[in-house]
């Protein structure tokens, strides 16, 4: 039997694409924007700090070990039972194939077993769509800013599914900079956090850094220059560098990311005045940035357009944020979850090709 899209639905959502197991409970009743029941999230961060960044393998493997938990742990806080899940949602792609695979085998597992429908969700629809689990809502039309670890995308959005892409990164996404900047700096991993951490000491405009493609008419990002640039003002400063509460790296991370979000502010005001729209989505885990919302809540204050973003707990990648997604596309009638439980992974899938699938 088909699901509806004005049918009351508990839906399942597993999220394993890269360093981050997530698994949520979402409840839509066709009308309105469904409603997070739950939610649980384990970080491999620990376990990958020891590398210096994400070992595929090891990831997919503790995929493993903390999926089923997990879903044990949300149906608890809701006070469900497995047999009343409706359907099952899994991240497809993009991301680290075999993580990928993990949440997926799981999902159509489960889907096989309780005889439920499943459903395999976009991981940047998740994103794009999860200011929607917020207290502040948006609506549509909006623009939305995509801006993670493997990914800086200015999108036009009119409703599920119907995304326009505006401009994107040609090299290193923000959330790349942020990292690789940091790791010049000696701040570990993960580095993005580190780097902001430390920049709240320092002074922004203590060295002259790029902002690459500011003036180049068009909505496109490249962070590759700005690290080359930090590299070489790092080269510069040297042991200087490893002092202890050393002010001038506090002074280089401050420098660099206000270069960063800088470059982020002006191209989403540039692409809000594009489109003619009055409505900002931030999304992503740089959307947790504090200078970055600082920055942007004060710019598009004063042209009278609202910013939406996820609650923190939800900029990072999540289940919450399959869950909503899936739900979101089933309501609006996009998509239909299948009791096919075969499967396939996308490790590369563009946003704006995801149509109707």
């Amino acid at each position: 039997m088909p699901v509806t899209p004005a049918a009351s639905l508990l839906i399942l959502g597993i999220e394993s694409s890269c360093d981050e197991t997530g698994v949520a409970l979402v409840r839509s009743t066709g009308q309105g924007v469904p409603v997070l029941r739950s939610h649980a999230l384990h970080s491999q961060i620990d376990m990958h700090q020891a590398y210096g960044g994400v070992v595929p393998e090891l990831a997919s493997r503790d995929h493993i070990r903390r999926v089923l938990p997990l879903t044990q742990t949300v149906l608890a806080q809701a006070g469900a039972a497995l047999d009343e899940i409706d359907v099952v949602a899994y991240t497809r792609g993009p991301g680290l194939a075999g993580a990928l695979l993990v949440g997926a085998g799981v999902a159509c597992a489960l889907g096989a077993a309780l005889e439920r429908p499943v459903l395999g969700v976009h991981h940047l629809e998740g994103h794009l769509l999860s200011p929607f689990l917020s207290a502040d809502p948006p609506q549509f039309p909006f623009v939305a800013l995509l801006v993670s670890g493997g990914h800086t995308q200015l999108m036009r959005v009119d409703g599920v599914g119907r995304y326009e892409m505006l401009g994107e990164t040609i090299d290193d996404a923000a959330g790349e900079a942020f990292d690789k900047s940091a790791k010049l700096l000696g701040l570990g991993y993960p580095g993005g956090p580190a780097l902001s951490r430390l920049a709240a000491q320092g002074n922004a405009q203590a060295y002259k850094l790029p902002r690459p493609l500011l003036h180049s008419g068009n909505l496109d990002f490249s962070f590759a220059g700005l690290k080359t640039a930090v590299m070489m003002q790092a080269r510069k400063l040297g042991p200087a560098l490893d002092v202890p509460d050393s002010a001038l790296k506090a002074d280089l991370a401050a420098s660099t990311e206000a270069a960063i979000v800088e470059v982020l502010v002006k191209k989403s005001l540039a692409a809000l005045e594009l489109c003619g729209l009055d409505r900002l989505v931030v999304a992503g885990g740089v959307g947790a940035n504090r200078t970055l919302r600082a920055e942007l809540n004060q710019s598009c204050a004063r042209r009278g357009v609202r910013v939406h973003y996820p609650e923190l707990a939800l900029c990072t990648d999540n289940g919450a944020m399959i869950a909503m997604a899936a739900a979101m596309r089933l309501q609006a009638g996009m998509q239909e979850a299948s009791r096919v439980y075969a499967f396939d992974v996308k490790p590369r899938w563009p946003l704006d090709q995801i149509g109707a699938a």
